[in-house]
């Protein structure tokens, strides 16, 4: 009766605090410049060293520029972060994949491609999107400065269990419906704190037939309906993606885990403390038009005409009416990149429209992958080649425009097409306007100018 949750948490639990927390050992701990330097502080303060050096990978990513790496960071801010989780890996004694380097990327990329991020695992981040890697049939999820430091001292962490909660989508995916339009579905019908407390994991159809790349994108969005995770139970598609990357078991080993890996699921009779269900015809390619990524429509539906004053500020700011559409209206930027959809199959789904097109004059347009690995298999499939045909120029690996800690920012007033995770006030730059769309919506508006139906252009 148990839940794929409840099997890979009680395999962690070291020990259980009377009416406290659980501590939890964790199989591997990511860390970004951003939010470890007061961690390795802290094990300085107190004269510690890492507990376990070999089950910590160190990447730096917000802060990276997207051109010239090889050259130092211009902005002193991100030069220190950078370089101070560098000095901190090589002091602890830690894997440390620097920028420019081959490994480098966006840590949340980067760590299933390696076949750093398995079934069954724990996995934590200074980052809220850590629950990325719960695509791999992993349970992961974001912790804070102090609690990166209890795993770098430890590789333990003290935490409440969640609740469960199963979100099923049964039949198929209709034209130009990606995994993102899925998730910014299920943003906008739970809201922005409708899975607070529990822990999701993804089943049905819809979530059995997509790529790995897609479960990345849907389980990255977890923490944008509150969720503290998400994940989906690993199968021959995780089985098939892992195999033979540089991390993954090898040989008799491999087979010993795949036999592992394929009981790692939750048992039929299993019960959750929440499930939802939904149909794929009901989804059909999404947009934003507030200040949440919960503020969603589908793209041919109109804002909603609602009495709550708290839409009355979020369209304020991003200069809409409620009971308008937004087809048609003038795009500045576009986007294509950030943990989200910073993948290869999202430059394909970008590729796949603007080919015999050419980027319309008004928008710059900002195509990163998230990682070389990325980069490269972009160049090995001639996607450069549509690309530039095209207009567009490939930039180098980065978190880029899906914060403005680097120098991706977005200027005030502008709108931007956008694949990333946030749509916050200021999220892509002061002032600047945010609408969350797939690789093939921001597509559609980079060659036409406008937002557009991307079906239209299929």
């Amino acid at each position: 009766m148990n839940t794929l949750f409840d099997k890979i948490w009680d395999a962690h639990v070291v020990q259980t605090v009377p009416d406290g927390p659980t501590q939890l050992y964790i199989d591997r701990l990511y860390c970004h410049e951003v939010t470890s330097p007061q961690a390795f502080d802290g094990l300085r303060a107190r004269g510690l060293k890492c507990f376990r050096p070999e089950k910590i990978f160190c990447m730096p990513d917000h802060n990276t520029p997207t051109h010239d790496q090889d050259k130092p960071i211009e902005d002193p801010v991100s030069r220190k972060q950078v370089d101070t989780l560098e000095r901190n890996a090589r002091e602890f004694g830690l894997t440390h994949y620097g920028m420019f380097s081959k490994d480098n990327g966006i840590i949340h990329v980067v760590g299933p491609e390696k076949g750093l991020s398995l079934p069954g695992m724990t996995i934590v981040c200074g980052d809220s999107h850590t629950s990325t890697h719960g695509a791999m049939g992993a349970v992961a999820f974001g912790i804070g400065t102090s609690e990166v430091e209890m795993v770098l001292a430890s590789q333990c962490i003290l935490q409440q269990k969640p609740k469960s909660m199963r979100i099923t989508i049964n039949g198929q995916l209709g034209k130009g419906v990606t995994a993102k339009d899925v998730a910014l579905f299920l943003i906008a019908k739970l809201t922005t704190s409708g899975a607070t407390g529990y822990f999701v994991e993804y089943a049905g159809e819809v979530v059995r037939n997509l790529s790995m790349e897609g479960r990345l994108t849907l389980c990255n969005l977890s923490i944008e309906m509150g969720a503290r995770g998400g994940f989906i139970a690993p199968d021959d598609v995780t089985f098939n993606y892992i195999k033979d990357r540089e991390y993954a078991p090898k040989g008799e080993d491999w087979e010993k885990a795949v036999g592992y890996w394929r009981t790692l699921k939750s048992d039929d009779d299993a019960i959750f403390d929440q499930e939802l269900t939904f149909d794929a015809k009901d989804i059909e390619p999404r947009i934003t038009y507030g200040t949440n990524p919960g503020m969603g429509i589908g793209i041919t539906e109109a804002i909603p005409v609602s009495s709550l004053t708290s839409h009355l500020s979020p369209l304020a700011y991003m200069g809409f009416q409620p009971g308008e559409k937004l087809l048609g209206k003038k795009v500045d930027y576009v986007f294509l990149g950030a943990c989200t959809n910073g993948r290869i199959e999202d430059f394909r789904a970008f590729a796949s429209i603007v080919k015999g097109r050419k980027k319309a004059g008004s928008v710059v347009a900002w195509l990163v992958p998230g990682s070389w690995v990325v980069d490269r298999q972009i160049r090995e499939e001639g996607l450069d080649k549509v690309l530039s045909e095209a207009g567009f120029e490939i930039r180098q690996p980065g978190c880029s425009a899906c914060l403005a800690m680097n120098d991706d920012k977005v200027p005030a007033g502008k709108l931007c097409v956008s694949t990333s995770n946030r749509n916050f006030e200021g999220r892509q730059g002061p002032g600047s306007r945010t609408i969350l769309a797939s690789p093939l919506t921001a597509a559609a508006a980079a060659v036409t100018g406008v937002i557009t139906d991307p079906r239209e252009l299929l």
